[in-house]
């Protein structure tokens, strides 16, 4: 059988949904380009995948917070004559607090991470899609970048708000050239996220039943990338949310979000 040629790279894979891409493409064939800042975890996931699967990882840690690390990350897979058919911009956090209990560098790293280096990948990435007709685009984006912004976590709603129309816009203007784009927006998901921002307390509190796996968000998210969706939110009961909050007055919503934080924020004080 002739070798899977197809390689993807997956950002911020050490962990969560990043590393649940990895494990799932793993198993469909695909090549793979792992980063993130976790050299360890990155080299204990590569060496998994080739065990288990058989196909080729490379393994490029970098941080994306810093300003040429999108950049330098390109250059790196150009050099190991690596062409990436799907790219998953996956890496992010949350900044907790009001905008001002953080210093502007916490917040300016934010942006970089969740805005900026997506979008400079994508950049940088798309040209090779094109030559070859063929290319996959994943941004993770989020149910939160369909509704009001969040009292305590100030950028994070308008950074996956971006990521979705970002993604329409690729969508347009590149899906006719075969590279297909999809924003995919997950609710409350199982991962270390809650646990970087310190809310796994309060999230625990919250009902089983909106929350969804990382190995289903990712299959889903993959079957909608091939299908050629713009935008997938993932489970009934997030699709149900955005558009009960949608069909609202936008005072009532933004007053409903407004409530919900000001409790998280008792819960989490800064």
């Amino acid at each position: 059988m002739k070798p899977n040629t197809v390689h993807a790279l997956v950002t911020g894979a050490s962990a969560g949904i990043g590393a649940a891409f990895a494990r799932e493409l793993a198993a469909r064939g695909t090549n793979l380009v792992l980063t993130a800042r976790r050299v360890e975890r990155l080299e204990n996931l590569a060496a998994e995948l080739r065990s288990a699967h058989g196909i080729q990882v490379e393994v490029i840690p970098c941080d994306l917070a810093d300003r040429d690390a999108a950049r330098l990350l390109a250059e790196q897979i150009e050099q190991r004559r690596v062409a990436i058919d799907l790219l998953v911009n996956n890496a992010g956090y949350g900044v907790t607090g009001y905008f001002l209990s953080q210093p502007w560098s916490a917040q300016a790293d934010f942006i970089q991470v969740l805005m900026t280096a997506p979008t400079e990948l994508c950049h940088r990435l798309l040209p090779g899609m094109r030559e070859r007709k063929h290319g996959r685009i994943i941004n993770v984006a989020s149910l939160a970048g369909h509704i009001p912004g969040s009292a305590g976590q100030t950028l994070y709603a308008g950074a996956k708000s971006y990521l979705i129309k970002f993604s329409q816009a690729l969508h347009l203007e590149y899906g006719q050239d075969g590279v297909h784009t999809c924003a995919l927006c997950p609710g409350f998901t199982w991962s270390e996220f809650h646990d970087v921002t310190g809310s796994r307390a309060l999230m625990s509190k919250l009902p089983g039943w909106l929350w969804m796996d990382a190995e289903t968000v990712v299959r889903q998210g993959l079957d909608a990338v091939e299908r050629g969706e713009a935008v997938y939110i993932n489970g009934r009961i997030n699709r149900a949310i955005k558009s009960m909050l949608k069909l609202m007055p936008d005072r009532l919503a933004l007053h409903l979000i407004g409530r919900e934080s000001r409790q998280f924020r008792k819960a989490t004080p800064d």
